[in-house]
């Protein structure tokens, strides 16, 4: 079985997903072959709060040109993270 951490791999900072915060939703990017328990899951283990619901969005790569050459961005998995109303904050995005 892997480990939380291997399952959320960063948190995403924009500033969409900082003006999300304040509704106690937060934004992650995580593993391509994980579904909803299994972020869950982890999420309430490494920040030790409880999650009401995740939504998972695949996220397509861009196509990037340098000069004639084209070519593509990583496509990676995203979900977004909504906590309970009695659940305590995520300090990482408190601080930022």
């Amino acid at each position: 079985m892997r480990s939380a951490y291997d399952v959320v791999i960063r948190p995403i900072i924009s500033e969409q997903s900082m003006d999300k915060a304040a509704e106690k939703k937060y934004t992650f990017k995580v593993a391509v072959d994980a579904n909803k328990t299994e972020v869950k899951n982890a999420i309430e283990e490494i920040f030790d709060v409880e999650v009401e619901k995740v939504n998972i969005m695949n996220v397509n790569g861009k196509v990037k040109r340098m000069g004639r050459n084209v070519g593509r961005t990583a496509a990676y998995k995203k979900a977004i993270v909504t906590l309970t109303e009695g659940s305590k904050e995520i300090e990482f995005f408190a601080n930022l």
